[in-house]
């Protein structure tokens, strides 16, 4: 168990999903396009590659719950695991991993993306998360995954960890927008 996980109930949890998407309208809002394109540093995303990313991972976590929810202790791929932990799933040897934020942004073309149909798919992956979460029963909640490098979480665990992923990016797009690292 994380100390996020004991200290953070299913509902605050859910009130810090819902509450993001209007989080990160509110600091877009009235921005130019090219404010939103600017790169604070050279390898610093801009806040439109920054809207992409929580798009797409917002679709990575809801496969990761469906997965906890469906299967019994399921290992769950993730970035950042050991070289051991990455042979079963074949990655290696030269070949990228299949996570990596960068790689993203360039393959999928981060920015070239329209930052408003950006946060619109992010606002609609994130109420269909919702509506997943807001149906689950205690015992759901405490179903499991296993991280490649932490072990056994339950599902209000990862639930606590993309609410962290939000907090992180949000920061980093609010200072994209004023220029700063």
């Amino acid at each position: 168990m994380t100390a996020g996980e004991a200290t953070t109930s299913p509902r605050a949890l859910l009130a810090r999903l819902a509450a993001r998407p209007a989080t990160l309208a509110a600091a877009v809002q009235d921005r130019a396009s090219d404010a939103l394109l600017r790169r604070p540093g050279e390898h610093a995303w801009s806040a439109t590659e920054i809207l992409c990313h929580l798009r797409d991972v917002e679709e990575l976590f809801q496969l990761r719950f469906h997965t906890i929810i469906g299967l019994d202790d399921p290992v769950i791929l993730v970035l950042g695991a050991d070289g051991a932990h990455l042979a079963p799933w074949g990655i290696g040897g030269g070949i990228g991993h299949p996570l990596d934020p960068d790689r993203w942004a360039e393959d999928r073309q981060y920015r070239r993306h329209d930052p408003a149909v950006a946060l619109a798919a992010f606002r609609r992956r994130r109420d269909e998360v919702l509506m997943l979460l807001r149906s689950l029963t205690d015992a759901q909640w405490m179903r499991r995954g296993v991280h490649l490098r932490h072990g056994p979480l339950s599902l209000g665990a990862w639930v606590a960890r993309l609410a962290d992923h939000d907090d992180n990016h949000v920061d980093q797009l609010r200072r994209a927008l004023d220029g700063r690292v």
